[in-house]
């Protein structure tokens, strides 16, 4: 049976915001995502659309950054980027 771990991480974003991820990780895997803070995102409902598509993705870097270009695409990010998300997400492994 697999264990499942619930981890939280505050980073914050030299010259920007502050980013926190709530995450519970089984088995390297993301099972349930939240990402907040005091960072901007347009259109708002963006956050919520990433978090669908990193449920049951494995935490490696290519996989994730992948997950990343595509959903936010579009999106507006304020106080944080890309990177900055991949950054903290990445550190769900340890």
């Amino acid at each position: 049976m697999a264990i499942q771990k619930m981890k939280k991480i505050e980073y914050k974003v030299p010259g920007g915001k502050l980013l926190k991820i709530s995450a519970m990780v089984e088995s390297d895997k993301i099972k349930d995502i939240k990402i907040h803070g005091d960072f901007f995102a347009y259109p708002e409902e963006s956050i919520e659309k990433l978090e669908v598509g990193l449920k049951n993705i494995p935490l490696e870097e290519s996989k994730i950054r992948e997950i990343l270009e595509n959903s936010l695409r579009e999106v507006e990010l304020i106080g944080i980027s890309k990177e900055d998300l991949l950054h903290v997400l990445m550190k769900l492994k340890d």
